[in-house]
């Protein structure tokens, strides 16, 4: 279920080249297939901003920063810069279990393969493409068995922190597809947030950081 047409969206930053959105969760970044999949962030967006590229993408269940071009030379440096792995994200998740609080940051490097017959899984094998993902645990929760990770992707995969984390034996929370039922009951939204984004302003050659905190009461 996709975020209400009626919420607005939350822009973060704006200039002639480029948009920032917080994207809720339970919303598609771009239109899937079929009439029931054309409500997404980017047709939102085109409503006010009608020369809105997109650059990149978050799952659907996803929350947090996103980057919109607003002009053809603007989006082709941009998603350069993310091929070259010139961006910086930061997410945050809730995960299941107790995991120590640890300032350094550790390292999983495991290659993740879609998983043909059952897709849209992604599992992880062999044969898949290379993924890297830095992590460290920032705190516990007061309630429950839960662990607040901070994640830095350093690949872009589908799937690649939920798929990552649950081979860390550490599904996170409301995972509809990772999460064993006890987990996914934790929430009724995936605890998943890009939290921060940034990079280089692909006309003016600035660096540009941009942070939004979670609503983890926030979806669907």
């Amino acid at each position: 279920m996709s975020a209400q047409p009626s919420e607005p969206l939350r822009l973060i930053y704006q200039d002639e080249d480029l948009l920032v959105v917080n994207k809720p969760s339970g919303l598609l970044s771009v239109p899937g297939k079929g009439p029931d999949k054309q409500d997404c962030l980017w047709s939102r967006l085109l409503v006010n901003h009608p020369s809105a590229l997109v650059v990149h993408r978050l799952d659907q269940a996803t929350s947090g920063v996103m980057v919109f071009a607003l002009n053809p030379p603007t989006q082709r440096q941009l998603s350069m810069a993310f091929e070259a792995r010139q961006v910086h994200k930061h997410y945050l998740a809730w995960v299941e279990g107790i995991i120590p609080v640890n300032a350094a940051w550790q390292t999983i490097d495991l290659p993740i393969l879609l998983d043909w017959p059952n897709r849209p899984l992604h599992i992880i094998d062999k044969a898949g493409k290379p993924s890297v993902t830095h992590w460290r645990c920032e705190q516990h929760h007061p309630e429950w068995p839960g662990s607040l990770l901070r994640l830095q992707p350093q690949t872009g995969r589908s799937h690649q922190l939920r798929v990552h984390l649950k081979a860390l034996g550490h599904p996170i929370w409301g995972d509809a597809l990772y999460a064993p039922p006890a987990v996914l009951a934790r929430s009724n939204r995936l605890m998943l947030h890009a939290q921060a984004l940034g990079l280089t302003h692909p006309r003016r050659g600035e660096a540009l950081h941009w942070v939004c905190e979670p609503d983890w009461s926030s979806g669907p």
